[in-house]
C-alpha cells in the first residue's frame, strides 16, 4: 500500500512539473531574458549604462536597456528611439575597440 501511495504521489508531481515545462522553456531562468511588456517612454541618453537586443529564441523582439541604477526596460524591435539609441551606442563601442 505504501508503495501505491508513493508511486502515485510521484506520478502525480511527475504531472504538475510536465505541465510547468513549456512555460520554462519560453520564459528561462537562464541567463537569456526576454520582453513581455514594452515601454513607449524615452529615457535621457545620460541614463542609459547599455542596450542589447533580446536573445533570437524569444517571442517577442526587442531591445532591453539597462539604466545606470540598474533597471532594465524593453522597447519594441520597431519604435524608432531604441533603434538608434542601439546604433548609437553600438558605433560608440566600436570606435573605442578601434582607438
Amino acid at each position: 500500500m505504501k508503495t501505491l501511495c508513493l508511486s502515485l504521489g510521484l506520478l502525480l508531481v511527475v504531472a504538475c512539473c510536465c505541465d510547468a515545462i513549456p512555460e520554462a522553456l519560453q520564459y528561462s531562468t537562464s541567463p537569456v531574458k526576454c520582453c513581455n511588456v514594452f515601454s513607449n517612454t524615452r529615457v535621457p541618453r545620460n541614463k542609459v549604462s547599455s542596450i542589447k537586443k533580446t536573445h533570437n529564441s524569444c517571442m517577442k523582439k526587442g531591445f532591453i536597456v539597462e539604466t545606470i541604477k540598474g533597471k532594465l526596460i524593453c522597447f519594441d524591435q520597431s519604435f524608432g528611439w531604441a533603434k538608434n539609441l542601439y546604433k548609437q551606442i553600438r558605433n560608440a563601442e566600436g570606435n573605442r575597440l578601434q582607438q
